[in-house]
Order: structure tokens, then C-alpha cells, then sequence
């Protein structure tokens, strides 16, 4: 595995960069497939803030990205609760793609769509018509390989990085689509016409 340790801001040492290779090192074994790992370390600047070293670990692999955060006031503590994270998802990631091999599995994201009409009518809204409004400013600007895939393997992978959305190609559409975490827990499917 081609792990890489960084530091954002601060200056990482050998122990903790040592400590950070070998632990990374050792969750590959959990999954095979996972190649690559990046561990970031930084330090909250916020006085107010107790548990200042973060670190996050992101592992890629086979079209997966699995991610985890943690904070402490220790940089080597924090690092084991990441482990101990990531951990956990390689966990849910492997029972997922053995159980995605089960016969009686029926399960589907497109179920969803039917839903689809009622979402956008509530979750809308329109600011153009305020007068007030100003508009935002884009202060980030993220560039990714969009592979194609199935709304479900979409939603996996949502999951896996713990965000509430996740824009991807549709495999059966060959079309734009996003697919995101509902306020009642669901997962909802926006799919380009």
C-alpha cells in the first residue's frame, strides 16, 4: 500500500509519521484492493477549540474511497480514534460488497424516484426572487475522476465518505446524477434528463 503522511500547517515528525505508515499499513489487510492512503495532520487555531490535532485518513481503492476524521488534544490519539474509524467502514464496506453477491438481495435506490416529485416540490427554493439576496461567492473548487456506476453503488459510496450527497455518472443512463441522504434517513436519487 502507497500510504502518504502530510501535515497542513504543522510539522509532522518521524514517531508520528512512522506510527501513521505502519497502523494505515495494517488496514489494508482488512480489504484487499485498497492501494493508496493519504493521512493529513493538522491543528485547529482556534483558541476555544480543546482537541486541537486532527488528523484524516482517506484510502482508495478498486473505485472506493473510504474516509474517516478525528480530533484530540494528542496528534498520536488522534490518529488511533482515525484507525479505529476507517476500521469500522472497511468493516461496512466488505459486508456490503459480500452481501451485494447474496441472491435474495432485492433492494434498489431506484425505488426511491418516485419520491422524486414531491423532493424537489419541497425541498425547492427560489432566491432569485429576493431582492436582498447577494450572490455567493465559490471559495473551493474540488476536481474528481467520475467513473460510471449504479445509483446503488453511488449510495455506498455516499456511506463511505460520510457526506449527505454524491454527484456520479449513472451507469443505466449514461446521464449526470446525485444521489443524497433524505431528512427522514432515506437516500433519494436525482437523475439528468
Amino acid at each position: 500500500m502507497d500510504v502518504t503522511v502530510r501535515g497542513r500547517n504543522i510539522e509532522v515528525s518521524e514517531q508520528l509519521r512512522a506510527a501513521a505508515a505502519e497502523k494505515v499499513a495494517r488496514l489494508g489487510r482488512l480489504l484487499q484492493g485498497m492501494d493508496q492512503a493519504e493521512v493529513h495532520f493538522m491543528e485547529e487555531k482556534n483558541p476555544r477549540i480543546s482537541e486541537k490535532e486532527v488528523c484524516e485518513l482517506v484510502l482508495a481503492g478498486h473505485g472506493h474511497i473510504v474516509r474517516a476524521k478525528a480530533a484530540s488534544s494528542d496528534a498520536f490519539t488522534a490518529l488511533d480514534q482515525a484507525v479505529a474509524k476507517l476500521e469500522h467502514q472497511l468493516a461496512k464496506l466488505k459486508g456490503k460488497l459480500l452481501g451485494r453477491s447474496h441472491p435474495r438481495r432485492h433492494e434498489s435506490v431506484n425505488s426511491v424516484k418516485a419520491d422524486e416529485d414531491d423532493t424537489r416540490d419541497r425541498e425547492a427554493t427560489d432566491d432569485a426572487n429576493d431582492p436582498g439576496a447577494g450572490l455567493p461567492t465559490i471559495v473551493k473548487t474540488k476536481h474528481f475522476a467520475i467513473k460510471p456506476m449504479t445509483p446503488e453503488e453511488a449510495a455506498l459510496q455516499m456511506d463511505l465518505l460520510g457526506h449527505d450527497f454524491y454527484f456520479f455518472t449513472n451507469a443505466d443512463t449514461e446521464r449526470a446524477a446525485v444521489v443524497y441522504r433524505r431528512n427522514d434517513g432515506d437516500v433519494g436519487l436525482i437523475d439528468g434528463t
